[in-house]
């Protein structure tokens, strides 16, 4: 959540700092503000809404400045509001502060400070971090943040300026992600690496409890003691074109059409059509170690969740493994048990996931080996797991995950066959499945040809206002994730269910005007759920149903169907996620909610 941006050089730095901002608001949208030094003073400006407002204000203002920091906010304390909109302050406004994360004892510290005759302005915790700052800076102002940061508890990230200081910002990190970028005589800070790709390709990143003092000349970083450390810069990949929409009205829309080719990027080079076997260049564990796991724990959050879920029909029916499938926010609570041999997966898009990196830190001082399946490189995940997996699926600006869900479908396809070759797939059965796999994205493409189909299928349904999602088996954690799809984009009150269990309950809510969504593709199932859409019929209740083609059966039930290619039960996911990206794009586009940037939502959740 929230995003930090910050450049020192010869450019113009707040026009910089607010072109860094809107590749950034992704992280949280609802305030922005700007700070920099001019002339030797401290000069800010912070508005409520999207960085555009912000812009528009400064626009104003002629400013002309070689250093600023920025910020866009995602509100955990306080409201959206321009006196808690960051950066914030001390109280001689001379140090400024942008903040990602959490303050966890900001309460404490706050009291502690106001006994200290320390007067504040805001509800934010971030207040209490510039206030700490400023009480504690003697004319050193690099000692007085390092002096502050261990009386601060939670997860952050943070970039500092002070009116003495013209020529420095200094940031710190603490389980909270920040990028440095190093470049000819100018320095970039950012949340994100990707919101600098424009100016460089060479990125250092702070770990936890690491500091940098940033001037034109370089970095100088430092551990908790103020002690110096070096850091070595990295090369960053994606090409900064990716990150725009180009022809499309949406990035949502974008990157459901990218998905083809995101598909082909994850598949690429990671099999043997030959042995029928997959290979995992990221695996970084030996056969033998592979061969002994006993048990896999996987950990995410949200879409990964989803994709977690269809993992575990995929390494207990393939490789006979068992598989326990936990929410990352419930598990780092639970004390768990760790048994030998086990294997923990630990899935975030951004890498960033702050639940997500909890439970899998506490997977691995019990013992455990942490696979990491990812798309950021550089990210906290890609950096603190034994092996990582990347997603290949470039930059992914729209809030609600596309692409990236699609691509750890297939990346766990792959190491669950690595797994299953290992005990009891055949190489025949291996060729076959593999097979299929290179089918996904020309039968992907079959299916973005229907769009037309879709969104008027869409535009049928986009009035209702509740909604059953139904599935089983690999079907269940499909319609959980369309589900949350609509919910995301279009404010729907959508429910994903596995349909054997309405009738223990749920099935009392069906009626005329509460449409379910039913996933077909499963074929061990498929007689099953006629069934459970029978029962929905019988009670007036409309079905939109996802089926493969040459499913004749569901005609005479649905009110709707959409034929998707068909495919192998295990991958069946993937061509019934396109359809519902598609379907909740055009309900939300009809109903004119904000698609790439939803209320309330921010894209990488660093904090719990």
């Amino acid at each position: 959540m929230c995003g930090i941006f910050g450049y020192l050089g010869e450019q113009d730095a707040v026009s910089l700092v607010l072109e860094g901002l809107k590749k950034l608001e992704y992280r949280g949208y609802d305030s922005a503000g700007v700070a920099l030094i001019q002339n030797g003073e401290l000069l800010s400006h912070k508005e409520v809404g999207k960085v555009s407002v912000l812009d528009a204000k400064i626009a104003e203002k002629g400013w002309k400045s070689g250093l600023a920091i920025a910020h866009t906010r995602w509100a955990t304390h306080g409201k959206p509001t321009q006196i808690n909109a960051h950066p914030q302050f001390d109280t001689a406004s001379r140090c400024a502060v942008v903040h990602n994360g959490i303050i966890e004892n900001h309460e404490a510290v706050r009291r502690l400070l106001q006994k200290r005759g320390v007067s504040f302005q805001s509800d934010t915790d971030t207040e209490v971090i510039s206030q700490l700052i400023g009480f504690l800076n003697k004319g050193n102002f690099l000692r007085a943040v390092q002096r502050a940061l261990p009386l601060l508890q939670g997860a952050f990230a943070i970039a500092v300026i002070h009116q003495d200081a013209p020529e420095e910002i200094i940031c710190a990190a603490k389980e909270s992600p920040l990028a440095i970028g190093v470049g000819e005589g100018e320095m970039f800070v950012a949340s994100d690496a990707q919101a600098f790709l424009k100016y460089t390709r060479q990125a250092i990143y702070l770990h936890s409890s690491e500091l940098a003092l940033i001037t034109k000349k370089g970095v100088q970083a430092f551990n908790a003691r103020l002690a110096p450390i070096e850091k070595e810069s990295e090369n960053l990949d994606h090409d900064a074109e990716e990150v725009t929409k180009g022809a499309y009205q949406h990035y949502m829309l974008k990157e459901i059409y990218e998905q083809p080719q995101t598909l082909q990027n994850a598949l690429l080079s990671r099999f043997s059509e030959e042995y029928g076997s997959a290979i995992l260049d990221g695996l970084k564990l030996s056969e033998e170690e592979l061969f002994k796991i006993k048990r896999i724990v996987i950990l995410a959050c949200g879409t990964s969740l989803h994709a977690g879920l269809t993992a575990t029909y995929l390494f207990e029916e393939k490789a006979r493994i068992p598989v326990e499938v936990e929410i990352s926010s419930e598990f780092r609570y639970k004390n768990p048990i760790v048994q030998e041999n086990t294997l923990a997966i630990a899935i975030s898009q951004s890498g960033e996931t702050a639940d997500t990196l909890a439970a899998m830190r506490e997977l691995k001082e019990k013992g455990a080996k942490i696979v990491g399946i990812c798309n950021v490189q550089g990210s906290t995940l890609a950096r603190e797991v034994d092996s990582c997996l990347f997603l290949r699926a470039g930059p992914e600006i729209c809030v609600a995950a596309t692409k990236t869900y699609t691509s750890q479908l297939i990346v766990l396809t792959l190491l669950s066959l690595r797994f299953a070759r290992m005990h009891t797939m055949s190489q025949q059965e291996g060729k076959h499945l593999i097979k299929a796999l290179q089918a996904l994205p020309s039968q992907v493409k079959s299916i973005l040809s229907q769009a037309d189909k879709i969104e008027r299928i869409a535009k049928k349904y986009a009035h209702y206002d509740n909604f059953f999602f139904l599935g089983r088996r690999y079907m269940y954690p499909t319609a959980l994730e369309g589900a949350l799809k609509l919910k995301e984009i279009a404010y729907i009150n959508a429910n994903g269910y596995p349909a054997g269990e309405m009738k223990h309950g749920p099935i009392a809510l069906i009626h005329e005007n509460c449409p379910t969504v039913a996933y077909c593709g499963d074929s061990v199932t498929y007689p099953k759920i006629l069934s459970n859409l029978m029962e929905i019929k019988a009670r007036s209740g409309k079905v939109l149903a996802i089926a493969p083609e040459g499913s004749k059966e569901i005609q005479g039930i649905a009110d709707d169907v959409i034929y998707v290619p068909k495919t192998l039960d295990e991958l069946s996911p993937i061509p019934a996620t396109i359809v519902s990206q598609l379907l909740a794009y055009y309900i939300a586009k009809e109903r004119g909610t904000e698609i790439d940037q939803p209320r309330n939502l921010a894209k990488s959740v660093t904090v719990e």
